[in-house]
């Protein structure tokens, strides 16, 4: 990185990147008071007196760069300055150790409030794009991918879910140590911790976290999850993470949200109009969470093709075709501003509805240019190359130029780069379509 994001400049430091974090967290529901100690492993990108971990509401007691008592820091709202008794050199590593501790709550941001948010009854973690400070120092920064070991010590009553592997649960002084490793290269704004009085079982591969009197409803609900993940592995390439769960609150939540390997849903959107949300959380395994952004203003890469996700999802079940969908939804837009460009919308559109739409009509478009068979390509050729790796426009120009051509290349600039809206190309054939979009145990 060659400096701040310029949607979120007051985040994150480009004078290093993190390789891993290793949090041990001890937290306490009903007096909401988290301890932790975070060991942050990183390597410095260039010459630097000293670094900065973003960490926000809660007050560090400790630091110590590669065990150092000489070690040095200064504390202000939003953020530490730490400086090591010598200056790192560039590709130096060394490793941050921070002792902190209070009782974590969301931020405000232009956004809304993010990051650590107590329930009725736990807590969860919602970061996009800049909440994961209220909980753990990091450098926060969505280019900068890191491994995680997440070890969260809690009352007994009490079931952990969090971004990572799960270890066995421990017993010990009267609570609880759940522990999760992750070796998938994840940004900190996807790292995520639920705790609450979850009750676990399985849905096919899928872990489903909810309270005892909503489980069976969840499972109704989330029963398509298995066959959304063998559609989108048709469509997209294999599942890219260490495992799929899905949590469900008993609180009404406004969204929901993914995170690494994992998606949240409030129990408000066991609802026929939100069941379209299924499968674009599930689709951000693949798009955000494996192909994942360098800088925000490319979010339409994770928010529109989890839009068209939906889509395919729509049609590969039955239900409402991709291009009568996409009909319907360029109509919608055609009486909106059209104020926004895409590539760039800004970072106070930069989650408008319109930049998902489009995000996913311009995927349409170039389906209905360059046919089915090159665009299911484009998709493979698109994911696989970027697998767990940072992903720009300009990338995926490049993609589309190698795999379709110079044309639909000229297609995207007016998708993506100009505020009027284009008309569709006209619509594909239905047999071609259906040919890449077939279930297992689908009938033609």
């Amino acid at each position: 990185m060659i400096g701040p994001d310029a949607y979120t400049p007051r985040s994150g430091d480009a004078s290093f990147d993190v390789v891993s974090y290793d949090l041990d967290l001890r937290y306490r529901v009903h007096t909401n008071r988290l301890e932790g100690t975070a060991l942050v492993n990183a390597v410095a990108t260039q010459r630097t007196r000293s670094v900065r971990l973003d960490l926000i509401g809660l007050r560090a007691s400790r630091v110590r760069v590669d065990g150092d008592a000489r070690t040095k820091f200064a504390q202000d709202a939003s953020a530490l300055r730490i400086t090591p008794p010598q200056a790192l050199e560039a590709g130096e590593e060394f490793s941050i150790e921070v002792r902190y501790a209070g009782a974590p709550r969301p931020r405000r941001s232009r956004w809304g409030t993010i990051g650590w948010e107590e329930l009725e009854d736990g807590v969860l973690v919602a970061s996009q794009p800049v909440g994961a400070p209220t909980w753990f120092p990091c450098n926060d920064r969505p280019d900068d991918r890191a491994k995680f070991r997440i070890a969260i010590t809690t009352d007994p009553d009490y079931t952990v879910a969090a971004t990572g592997v799960p270890q066995p649960p421990v017993r010990t002084g009267g609570l609880t140590r759940w522990e999760f490793v992750s070796e998938v290269p994840t940004a900190t704004y996807l790292a995520a911790v639920h705790i609450g009085p979850y009750r676990e079982s399985a849905i096919g591969p899928v872990r489903l976290m909810a309270p005892a009197p909503l489980v069976t409803a969840a499972r109704r609900w989330f029963s398509d999850v298995p066959r959304i993940l063998d559609c989108f592995e048709e469509a997209f390439g294999p599942y890219p993470q260490e495992g799929c769960t899905v949590v469900v609150t008993a609180d009404p939540l406004e969204i929901p949200l993914e995170a690494q390997g994992l998606v949240v849903f409030g129990a408000n959107h066991f609802e026929p109009e939100a069941a379209r949300l299924v499968p674009h959380e599930i689709a951000h395994q693949w798009f955000g969470n494996s192909v994942g952004v360098e800088r925000w203003h490319d979010i339409w890469l994770n928010e529109g093709f989890a839009c068209f996700a939906e889509w395919l999802w729509s049609e590969a079940s039955g239900s409402a075709d991709i291009a009568t969908l996409a009909d319907q939804h360029h109509a919608r837009l055609q009486v909106l501003p059209q104020d926004l460009v895409i590539s760039d919308p800004g970072p106070a559109l930069m989650f408008d509805d319109r930049v998902y739409k489009r995000g996913a009509l311009t995927l349409e478009a170039l389906r209905r240019t360059v046919g089915a068979e090159v665009f299911a390509d484009l998709l493979h050729t698109w994911v696989r190359e970027h697998r767990h790796a940072l992903a720009t426009t300009e990338a995926f120009r490049d993609c589309v130029a190698r795999t379709a051509g110079p044309a639909a290349v000229e297609l995207l600039a007016v998708w993506l780069d100009a505020a009027p809206l284009p008309p569709l190309p006209p619509r594909p054939q239905a047999p071609a379509v259906r040919r890449w979009l077939r279930l297992p145990g689908s009938r033609d």
